[in-house]
């Protein structure tokens, strides 16, 4: 037994990674000494990963890339069409629970590739649907949610597990640029699709064969299962292993610990609450804007003369282009600027997460609402201050991730994604699509049917979309009176 301690201490020392017990509670195999996940082979799951994150975003914005040629082709009001997002989002949401509690207790592998399968061809049937079956379309965007939550609730979680707290903001900033690349890759590829082949249904039949080269990437180079490196994970593996014999390990514990007793935990864990709200704020504002942006910008340049009222079979997509086209931009730039300032700033403040998020999230609000005002009078600077809008929204994504993964203990992570997506989702994206289509057809129906008021009730519609992101600003501001405390629980 001291022998068999010997070798565990040593290889911790030397960064070796043993057989612990994965965390659906297998029982630990025999010591040895291994190097199952070289840093070349970590890239790769990485590549694997992050290829799998694009195809999931591009099919989540197929549909508002060519929104104009659905709602014409299913006679939609604003309404109808925005239930097409709500739907989908909640069906991601409610699926989303359910995926953690798996993922945190059996193969994620297995489950990754059932969920591409899934969602892939289900996207492939939604192509065929006649427009006399928009409910069907709508059941088919809600499946597609459904496979989607399965990839984005576990994929994060392998990052995780493979990089100690350094890298993986790194290794999570790149999964996490992916959102806004497939984002931007969705508007385009719908709007090339329909404008090229003049028939809007080929934008979902394009995804599918994607999905099927990532199934593949995904069987032949993921590892079938993927240890904890973290050196919390690493101790308790250790601790496990020299415990008597008629002791039982705590990874075997883990397995059963019950889903309500983990969400018990996350819900005392203030940090996890604060950031999770405001996590909420930024879904509400990114859903609102990634369904309707392009039909707002459509409805502005008819106003101002621009472009023609929507009449042919195939309506004018250039909106859907340069939106995605700066999606993707901002995307990026703001990513990779967040995960930078982020690892510079926590050298001086240990608060710095939390502060670059409100901070970020009041800038994104002023934008978007300067944005609004000026879109009936000057097109570019619309386009511009929506840029900036987008940039600094896209600051949070991976800051607010990587602040769950160091106030959440390891076992508990999968599970603690998954209620962020949950309550993210469902008091924000969710409901916003919807809402703000609600709001439109309320304004319409209450003036003479224009062109002005088409617009207008949009623009009107919009504006609650910078209040909720002050808002958003103000849990962010909330996160950092918290942060230190729960941080140093998390590590105990």
């Amino acid at each position: 037994e001291h022998e068999d301690t010997g070798l565990l201490l040593q290889a911790l020392l030397e960064g070796q990674n043993y057989g612990a017990a994965a965390a659906d509670g297998t029982q630990c195999p025999s010591v040895s000494v291994s190097r199952n996940n070289p840093p070349k082979r970590d890239c790769l799951v990485v590549a694997v990963l992050c290829f799998g994150n694009l195809i999931n975003f591009i099919d989540w914005f197929i549909v508002p890339g060519i929104l104009l040629d659905i709602q014409k082709y299913f006679r939609l009001s604003d309404g109808k069409t925005g239930l097409l997002q709500t739907v989908f989002t909640l069906c991601y949401m409610l699926a989303a629970p359910i995926f953690g509690y798996l993922g945190d207790r059996y193969n994620r592998k297995i489950i990754l590739g059932a969920g591409i399968f899934f969602w892939s061809g289900v996207t492939l049937g939604s192509s065929f649907i006649t427009e006399s079956h928009y409910r069907i379309f709508v059941l088919s965007r809600g499946l597609v949610g459904i496979g989607s939550a399965s990839y984005s609730t576990i994929a994060p979680t392998i990052i995780a597990d493979l990089f100690e707290e350094g890298k993986r903001t790194t290794m999570l900033s790149i999964f996490y640029i992916f959102i806004p690349v497939g984002s931007g890759c969705g508007y385009m590829l719908a709007a090339a699709m329909a404008k090229s082949t003049g028939d809007w249904h080929w934008a979902f039949r394009v995804t599918p064969c994607m999905g099927g080269l990532a199934l593949l990437l995904l069987i032949l180079l993921v590892p079938h299962r993927i240890q904890r490196k973290t050196a919390a994970h690493r101790a308790l593996s250790i601790s496990s292993m020299v415990q008597t014999a008629d002791e039982k390990p705590d990874v075997h514990r883990t397995a059963k610990t019950t889903w309500c007793q983990d969400v018990g935990s996350l819900v005392q864990n203030c940090s996890f609450v604060c950031s999770s709200l405001g996590q909420t704020a930024m879904a509400f504002v990114t859903g609102a804007l990634g369904m309707w942006m392009p039909l707002f910008l459509y409805r502005a340049q008819v106003v101002q003369g621009i472009v023609p009222p929507c009449l042919q079979e195939s309506c004018n997509s250039s909106n859907s282009l340069i939106f995605g086209g700066i999606t993707t931009g901002t995307g990026i730039l703001g990513i990779i600027a967040g995960a930078e300032a982020a690892r510079r700033l926590r050298k001086i403040n240990n608060k710095a997460d939390p502060l670059i998020c409100a901070t970020s999230m009041f800038i994104s609000s002023l934008c978007l609402y300067i944005a609004l005002m000026v879109a009936q009078t000057n097109t570019l600077s619309t386009f511009i201050f929506i840029a900036f809008g987008e940039l600094f929204l896209s600051v949070n994504w991976a800051v607010v991730t990587d602040i769950l993964l160091y106030v959440v203990t390891p076992r508990r992570q999968s599970t603690a994604i998954a209620l962020q997506i949950l309550v993210s989702h469902l008091l924000g994206d969710a409901g916003s699509p919807y809402l703000i289509g609600l709001i439109s057809n309320a304004i319409q129906a209450r003036n003479i049917p224009s062109l002005q008021w088409s617009f207008r009730s949009m623009q009107y519609s919009f504006v609650i979309c910078a209040f909720v992101g002050v808002f958003g600003g103000g849990f962010f501001l909330l996160t950092s009176f918290y942060i230190e405390e729960d941080r140093e629980e998390a590590q105990r």
